[in-house]
């Protein structure tokens, strides 16, 4: 399957990560040829992919959004839950994995997958179901992040369990009455972070595994952040914590 991916970023990091076939290159005939348009120019040429010339129309057809700039390449590359393990491996590091639990708005996970890129975690877990997948508006929302990602879409509640038994510590994140402040809860080590969806959170049996809950302060007048904001803010707490230990 083919598909577009449109936007500066996202073009540039889908052809520096190198792990898509690309079949087309268009440029607008008016693009500036400045930041990372030159270095996509130099990537093409490496891959012999000649660089199409179009007008704005021809572009619009495909995105409105393309800034200039639209990419063809093959379907996005489905990593396995071993493939993550392995990478923590041969990083010499303790797993730090993320799982979503049926994050449904694209903007949530293309958020979610830049913040996980950028914290250095392992690996995203999707579930087959009721998730938004790695769509180009995804990797457009991600500014190209998700190309440096593996993500798996598996049984959830069944990867977790197994991660459980192999020492992974599961994290799930909701503002619940009987969740913990996320201060009391360690965040080094081998760790799974669980973020629920935008309207209802983790499912239940979803919950059930997780070996604490945790909520962050909420000092102001407002009760809650949106999924990805509050899921991103736990990520950087846990990269802290890995550091220090």
């Amino acid at each position: 399957m083919k598909e577009w991916i449109t936007g500066r970023n996202p073009v540039y990091e889908v052809l520096r990560a190198r792990r898509r076939h690309v079949f087309r290159l268009l440029l607008g005939d008016t693009i500036e040829r400045t930041g990372h348009i030159n270095d996509i120019v130099q990537f093409a040429k490496e891959r012999k992919l000649r660089v199409e010339v179009v007008n704005r129309s021809q572009l619009d057809s495909i995105d409105n959004n393309h800034q200039g700039i639209a990419l063809q390449v093959s379907a996005y590359p489905q990593a396995a839950l071993q493939d993550i393990l392995k990478l923590a491996e041969k990083r010499g590091e303790a797993p730090f994995i993320l799982a979503l639990d049926s994050v449904k708005d694209p903007q949530n996970l293309g958020t979610l997958l830049r913040t996980a890129e950028a914290v250095g975690v392992h690996g995203v877990l999707l579930p087959f179901k009721r998730t938004a997948s790695v769509t180009p508006a995804v990797v457009n929302a991600s500014s190209g992040a998700s190309e440096h990602l593996l993500v798996t879409q598996v049984n959830l509640a069944q990867t977790l369990e197994t991660l459980k038994e192999d020492g992974v510590w599961v994290i799930g994140l909701d503002g619940g009455p009987d969740s913990q402040p996320v201060s009391d809860v360690r965040l080094d080590g081998a760790l799974a972070v669980v973020v629920g969806s935008e309207s209802s959170g983790m499912r239940s049996l979803t919950r059930k595994i997780c070996d604490h809950v945790v909520r962050l302060p909420m000092r102001g007048q407002i009760d809650s952040l949106n999924a990805s904001a509050a899921g991103s803010v736990v990520l950087y707490l846990a990269l802290m914590a890995r550091q220090k230990s």
